[in-house]
């Protein structure tokens, strides 16, 4: 076990709240906020996360953290080249990550994410994001509820999400 996964399973061991949680989702969480944000101030990268946990709460995308964060096409079980959702889990490289500090950081902001009922104001039902230095064309079916840091944040024209129960 790498000394990365160590550390990850000493935080679960010796916290109480991460009974709620478990080490996969967490760990899926934050190798998402870790790879598409650790660049990104806190908040940059919390609202990465929230967008995550507001995909797994509606209706239209999996249930759990790593069916949200690794949803894409594949042929014969391997993703194919960005044809995923997020970015980084369909680009070729592999999730190794280096940067220690924001790693934990990144671990941090995830749990968070994943125990408290946090959010930012206007991003309660945001489901898609873009760096902002591109623009993808499926922005037309959303309003724009937000840009922090690198990113742009979007919301369902909707005010509403189909949530499960």
């Amino acid at each position: 076990m790498s000394l990365i996964k160590k550390i990850i399973l000493t935080f679960f061991l010796f916290t109480p709240q991460a009974n709620a949680i478990s080490f996969q989702e967490h760990y899926c969480m934050s190798e998402a906020i870790y790879y598409e944000a650790r660049n990104q101030p806190a908040i940059g990268q919390l609202a990465v996360g929230i967008v995550i946990r507001n995909r797994v709460r509606a209706k239209k995308w999996p249930d759990n953290v790593c069916g949200v964060v690794h949803e894409g096409y594949y042929y014969q079980g391997i993703p194919l080249m960005d044809r995923c959702q997020f970015s980084y889990w369909c680009d070729g490289k592999l999730e190794d990550p280096e940067d220690d500090k924001a790693w934990f950081k990144a671990e941090r902001i995830a749990f968070l994410i994943l125990t408290e009922n946090i959010t930012i104001e206007g991003m309660e039902s945001a489901t898609h994001y873009h760096e902002k230095s591109i623009t993808p064309n499926w922005i037309i079916k959303f309003n724009k509820c937000a840009t922090i840091g690198d990113h742009t944040f979007y919301c369902p024209k909707v005010t509403r999400i189909s949530v499960k129960y």
